[in-house]
């Protein structure tokens, strides 16, 4: 499979998660491990651009795809737009759903770089958040899509 733009080869027992294979094959920790039945997305990983519960899917289904995770969001040294805008708008307590967040953030931009309020909602509607609530990590994501059009909000 290739992660974050690199390609790996893993042996995996057939019943590992992708969650599992991601954080003890490879040491990428910042996809975390919440409820692990796919309630809370904190494990939110894009497989082929999409977002999944990493949780959920078996190492084995990524075999010949493509996975990013938070850690593949930053590009040389830098943070993905999502990333800044969640630091500039305090988005963020335990951080523990925040890579959950990240992903899911990310993959709705792309596909829709002028999402409502309302479609970002509902894009991060398959992850929890127990310490904060949600207005302040919708107003990131809003900034993160204006700025992707030039375009800046009052934060």
């Amino acid at each position: 499979m290739t992660v974050n733009g690199e390609r790996y080869e893993l042996l995996v027992d057939s019943r590992q998660t992708l969650l599992d294979a991601l954080r003890e094959g490879l040491s990428l920790y910042g996809t975390k491990e919440g409820c692990g039945n796919g309630n809370c997305g904190s494990c939110t990983v894009l497989l082929d651009d999409k977002p999944v519960d990493s949780c959920l899917v078996f190492a084995l289904e990524a075999d010949g795809h493509k996975v990013t995770t938070v850690e593949g969001l930053a590009k040389d040294g830098r943070l993905h737009p999502v990333q800044q805008s969640f630091m500039e708008h305090g988005s963020l307590q335990c951080g523990f759903c925040t890579p959950g967040f990240l992903v899911s953030a990310k993959a709705l931009l792309d596909r829709n770089p002028n999402p409502t309020e309302h479609e970002v909602r509902l894009a991060i509607a398959g992850n929890l958040c127990r310490c904060t609530g949600y207005d302040k990590i919708v107003r990131a994501v809003m900034d993160a899509a204006a700025q992707g059009r030039g375009q800046r909000t009052a934060g």
